[in-house]
């Protein structure tokens, strides 16, 4: 099969090449948390609940590793917050409607983001009590 003239290669949407592309790629990320945050209530609950606990981890009488763990565990589920908001989104840009593999997909990010929040949980408990 033939790629017509007009019709963008995948190379030609990546972004560049060398130092050009980092830049893009930050500029792309930045484009991505900014609508996160702008469209999506659960992004904007878990920043909230990050700047919480960073500087609770921060100001906590606890080892180097300890503090990194408290701190890794809340970005960790706003990474995961992303890639399930990524996930809704695909599914909802393909078709609005209801299919099974659809719910299930929407279902399997949602869990991954619980599964985040469990993490949170475990790692604040065992290490704070």
């Amino acid at each position: 099969m033939t790629r017509s003239i007009h019709e963008p290669s995948a190379h030609g949407l990546k972004g560049g090449k060398g130092f050009t592309r980092i830049l893009n790629s930050a500029r792309y990320s930045m484009q991505g948390l900014k609508a996160a945050f702008l469209n999506e209530a659960a992004f904007r609950q878990l920043v909230l609940m990050n700047l919480i606990l960073i500087p609770i981890a921060c100001w906590a009488d606890v080892s180097r590793a300890e503090r990194a763990i408290l701190i890794a565990a809340p970005l960790l589920s706003l990474a995961i917050e992303l890639l399930n908001s990524a996930i809704e989104n695909i599914v909802d840009r393909v078709s609005m409607e209801l299919h099974p593999l659809s719910k299930q997909a929407k279902d399997m990010g949602s869990a991954a983001q619980f599964v985040g929040l469990v993490i949170i949980t475990v790692c604040w408990g065992v290490i704070l009590l």
